[in-house]
């Protein structure tokens, strides 16, 4: 089992910023949209998800390293085994422990691995090549909720 280390939400573009709480929507995360919607956002790729342990190891390669949102990532993740997922997953995110978050549960499913986008550029040149394959997940939302920080995540089995 996973934990949500961060939630983040942007105008468009990178970076995005944290946030304590949001909704998590069909479309999206409320307060969050994407440029150029014809690469990013829509339905089958409303939520992007990116694992703490690619963020480490790219700081390992020498990439400067700044908060989370600095790769234009809706969820941080941490605890999944990203290299075992594959599109058709489905991931649950419950409610996390001491939280005033409504109670329920979020369903997303696995659409696509994220493509890096020529934008990560901009905060080291070698970032578009250095994350192919470990850019994160695509997501559609096939139940609703509220998300946060601390939250737990699965693969459903």
């Amino acid at each position: 089992m996973g934990r949500i280390l961060a939630v983040c939400i942007g105008p468009g573009g990178i970076p995005k910023r944290t946030v304590s709480v949001t909704r998590v929507t069909e479309s999206g995360l409320e307060g969050d949209a994407q440029r150029l919607l014809e690469f990013h956002g829509g339905i089958d790729r409303a939520v992007c998800l990116l694992s703490q342990k690619e963020v480490k190891d790219l700081g390992s390669d020498g990439v400067p390293l700044g908060e989370p949102g600095q790769f234009g990532e809706n969820l941080r993740v941490e605890g999944l085994d990203f290299s075992s997922l594959r599109p058709g997953d489905q991931l649950a995110i419950g409610r996390a422990p001491r939280s005033s978050v409504s109670a329920g549960r979020i369903l997303l499913e696995i659409t696509d691995m994220r493509s890096p986008c020529v934008t990560l550029s901009s905060i080291d040149k070698r970032l578009p090549d250095l994350m192919l394959g470990r850019s994160g997940l695509l997501c559609k939302v096939l139940e609703p909720g509220e998300v946060a920080p601390g939250m737990a995540i699965e693969l459903v089995e």
